[in-house]
């Protein structure tokens, strides 16, 4: 038995994806499985170097997913920064120890990249993840702050022409 493995996911993983991050309360609010945009989506993360979206499976089912940001920046040096967002864990794999080698799989591969720092963010309504996130080593050391310029219920219009 091998466990779980880590992979770049495909674009026949798309819905699998979607199902996975709308397995949640919160997801459950702001994803919509099944709408064509996700494709869009896909597509621009899967075409730029910089992103890594990953799947991670058991037994040929999908059983967890993560996205992957490597950041270029000028601060401390130019020092480049691993970002860690959606990260899901099936419902019936959640409390077995993946949710902790998901992450551990992730950092290396921000060292792989020649990353100096990690970073994430988290929902305030998560206490839990934060209480996980705390126990990996991951500090609350910036106060986080989000604009939304779309809502989930209604697209983005088009750019003019």
């Amino acid at each position: 038995m091998t466990g779980p493995a880590f992979r770049r996911a495909t674009s026949a993983d798309l819905p699998a994806i979607v199902a996975l991050l709308a397995d949640d309360v919160l997801g459950a609010a702001r994803e919509r499985p099944g709408d064509p945009a996700y494709d869009d989506a896909f597509a621009a993360i899967d075409a730029d170097p910089n992103q890594f979206l990953a799947v991670v499976e058991d037994g040929g089912r999908m059983i967890g997913c993560l996205q992957l940001s490597f950041i270029p920046g000028l601060s401390r040096m130019g020092l480049w920064r691993g970002q860690i967002e959606s990260v899901r864990i099936a419902a019936s794999h959640r409390g077995a120890g993946l949710g902790r080698r998901m992450f551990e799989w992730a950092i290396e591969q921000c060292r792989v990249r020649g990353c100096g720092l990690v970073q994430l963010t988290t929902d305030k309504a998560r206490p839990d993840a934060r209480r996980f996130y705390e126990s990996l080593g991951f500090a609350a050391s910036h106060e986080g702050m989000k604009l939304s310029l779309t809502t989930v219920t209604a697209p983005a219009p088009p750019p003019p022409a």
